[in-house]
C-alpha cells in the first residue's frame, strides 16, 4: 500500500492554520471570540500530532530510500 505523505502533510498543516483563520473569520463576524478561544487547542492538537508524524514519516522513508 503506498502512502499518500503529501496529503497528510496538507491535510495537517491546514488543520494547524485552517482550522483557526476559519474560526477567526466567524469571531470576527459574529463578535463572539469564544469560537476562536475554543478553537486553538483542538487545532494545534490534531496539527501539531499530524505534522510531527507526517515529518517523522517522511524523514523515515526518506533514510530507506538513501540505503
Amino acid at each position: 500500500m503506498k502512502e499518500n505523505l503529501k496529503l497528510a502533510l496538507i491535510v495537517s498543516l491546514f488543520s494547524l492554520i485552517g482550522v483557526p483563520i476559519f474560526f477567526l473569520i466567524l469571531s470576527i463576524t459574529t463578535e463572539n471570540w469564544k469560537f476562536f478561544l475554543f478553537s486553538l487547542a483542538p487545532a494545534l492538537t490534531a496539527g501539531l500530532t499530524g505534522l510531527l508524524l507526517t515529518l517523522q514519516r517522511m524523514r523515515q522513508t526518506k533514510q530507506v530510500n538513501m540505503r
